[in-house]
């Protein structure tokens, strides 16, 4: 099979997905939601950031979150991703009610898909609020901060540049547990 460019292969388009948890054991949450995106068909994980501690945004009296980015190389489209990324979510006890920004024991977003931009029911790529949040930014940026915002056309480190919040954030340590801190 030819390559494409990026390290893709043929067919693959390279989705940025945010990965957060603040309640349970937020960290082994997330290190479960990559071993389930890792196993769906036609998904690769190609690249995990550092996990970051950070302020909840919402309702008040909320535990921290912690943070992550994680890349995949998919042959599905977004929807069929998205709706992937939900199970992922409903299989580790994320329950949604109509309050946003709420407590959860984990969060998949999809916040890039290729240079798609999608607006259609429950799919919005890019994710409509990523630009300001610098605890999806800061993970992005780490993983894949040449990646243009298909709107904008800023690289994901730029727009890291100008986001408010990272004072805030503090690194913890490696989402892949093979990695070394």
């Amino acid at each position: 099979m030819s390559s494409a460019p990026d390290g893709l292969r043929a067919g693959e388009t390279l989705a940025l997905v945010a990965v957060g948890a603040n309640l349970g054991d937020r960290m082994a949450t997330m290190r479960a939601a990559v071993e389930h995106i890792a196993r769906l068909d036609g998904v690769r994980v190609v690249a995990q950031s550092s996990v970051y501690d950070t302020a909840p945004v919402g309702p008040p009296d909320q535990p921290r979150y912690l943070n992550a980015g994680v890349a995949v190389a998919t042959t599905l489209d977004a929807r069929a991703l998205l709706h992937a990324l939900l199970a992922v979510e409903a299989t580790l006890g994320r329950e949604r009610g109509s309050t946003r920004w709420t407590a959860r024991t984990i969060d998949l977003d999809l916040v890039l898909f290729g240079e798609c931009v999608i607006a259609d029911g429950d799919l919005h790529v890019p994710h409509p609020r990523f630009r300001e949040r610098a605890f999806v930014l800061m993970p992005m940026a780490e993983i894949a901060g040449q990646t243009r915002d298909p709107v904008t056309g800023e690289r994901l480190e730029s727009l890291l540049r100008a986001c408010p919040g990272r004072s805030d954030a503090v690194r913890v340590g490696p989402l892949d547990p093979s990695v070394r801190a």
